[in-house]
């Protein structure tokens, strides 16, 4: 599965995120805690060393239950034979609160009056699940606003940056080599974008100058070839009208037509093929589908009767189209050939007309024809047939250049070829 570029950043970014809350939270909780509780032994030895210097000297005995009672945070208890002093964590049930609250706590032996005694100095905690909520929720919206702006910022300087490889991408996805929309690389202030448009740019002109010589000398060729074709013709249709023929010398002078007449065939589509490519055909029109059609049929059924192959037509209603109106006649006229050419004996072909699609099926092969290289140039799902491999080429080449869409399906045991228009 692929991901955009920017969607395998953002995807790392939050994974670092991530990351970093599950390791600092846990750091930083501690050691809030840690100095948090230093602070607070800190207050409360304060608050015994004052308590030493203020009031111990002038402190009696009778004074204890007096200080006591007015003072919540600390008492003067009992001696519990307490030598040095003791800071401790501890609960006390509150009654404001009906809960245990925490508290740290101070105890420290003190003398009153020649009488050992105990000074508790006490501290009210935060709730410990209070302060873990609010250092999740800190973190998480810390994280979050660090995540949004990771996001934003490389959302924002990932367009502007990748800007000009998205535009040079965009116009080598439209590149055709037989059109002439050639990519328009725009300098840019990257300097490996403009290494890359460089080296797109001259791969594109070296394959356009070798497609462009093998377009001329299929050109050139299929021109010098058509004197020698038509000779040759001429005196296989000489040497055919001669009497004294055996049965053996006619059967050659047949097989050697059908290779002429193939051989012609080939020449013709290729000379098509090229001017195709020459943008020969650039004059449009807009006409009826329905009329070529009819026309192809009356000249298509005769081939049709002399396999058997029956011929069912659909043509309710009319179709108009944008396009060159002579290939639209070669495209036609291919698909019906093709139809009749790789049918079986006593075959069938369907043909519906309906106003922006054209469709025509017919029996072959058993099997669904292998749609990566139908369209390609002298290819040949039937081996056995005897065209030339240019028939379907001609015909996407025709498709495209009048803007109409090809498809083919295979669907009980029909092979169906559907051009929209």
């Amino acid at each position: 599965m692929t991901k955009k570029l920017l969607d395998k950043t953002l995807q790392a970014y939050f994974i670092y995120s991530l990351a970093m809350f599950c390791l600092v939270a846990p750091v930083f909780y501690f050691t809030t805690m840690w100095l948090y509780m230093d602070d607070v032994d800190e207050s409360l030895i304060l608050l015994k060393l004052q308590f030493e210097e203020n009031s111990l000297a002038t402190l009696k005995k009778s004074d204890i239950p007096q200080w006591n009672k007015y003072n919540a945070t600390i008492s003067i208890n009992k001696s519990s034979a307490l030598k040095k002093d003791s800071l401790f964590s501890t609960s006390y049930f509150s009654q404001i609160e009906q809960e245990y609250e925490p508290f740290r706590e101070l105890n420290s032996p003190i003398i009153i009056q020649g009488t050992p005694y105990t000074f508790s100095a006490k501290t009210n905690l935060l709730e410990s699940k209070d302060l873990i909520l609010g250092i999740v929720l800190l973190f998480f919206l810390l994280l979050l606003l660090m995540f949004l702006g990771l996001v934003f910022i490389t959302k924002k300087l990932s367009q502007k940056l990748w800007k000009p490889f998205y535009t040079s991408l965009g116009q080598i996805e439209d590149f055709e080599i037989d059109k002439e929309n050639k990519p328009r690389f725009a300098a840019t202030s990257i300097e490996e974008f403009n290494r890359l448009n460089n080296s797109v740019e001259k791969l594109i002109h070296k394959n356009m100058a070798i497609y462009e010589s093998q377009r001329e000398f299929v050109e050139n060729a299929a021109h010098e070839l058509q004197t020698p074709i038509a000779v040759f013709q001429a005196k296989i249709d000489t040497l055919a009208q001669y009497s004294e023929l055996t049965q053996s010398q006619a059967e050659t002078i047949e097989s050697l037509n059908e290779s002429v007449a193939r051989l012609n065939r080939l020449n013709k589509n290729l000379l098509l093929l090229s001017k195709i490519d020459k943008n020969w055909f650039s004059e449009t029109s807009h006409f009826s589908i329905k009329n070529i059609i009819e026309l192809k049929l009356d000249f298509f059924q005769e081939q049709a009767l002399q396999k058997d192959i029956s011929i069912e037509t659909k043509l309710i209603v009319d179709a108009m189209a944008n396009g060159n109106k002579v290939l639209a006649e070669v495209l036609f006229s291919n698909l019906f050939l093709n139809a009749i050419r790789h049918n079986l004996p006593n075959g069938k072909i369907n043909i519906v007309l309906t106003p922006h699609d054209f469709t025509i099926s017919n029996t072959g092969l058993c099997n669904s024809l292998s749609q990566g290289k139908l369209f390609n140039r002298f290819n040949k799902p039937n081996l056995m047939g005897n065209g030339s491999g240019l028939g379907l080429a001609i015909v996407k080449k025709i498709a495209d250049l009048n803007g109409w869409e090809i498809s083919y399906a295979f669907s009980n045991s029909f092979h169906s070829f559907s051009v929209r228009f």
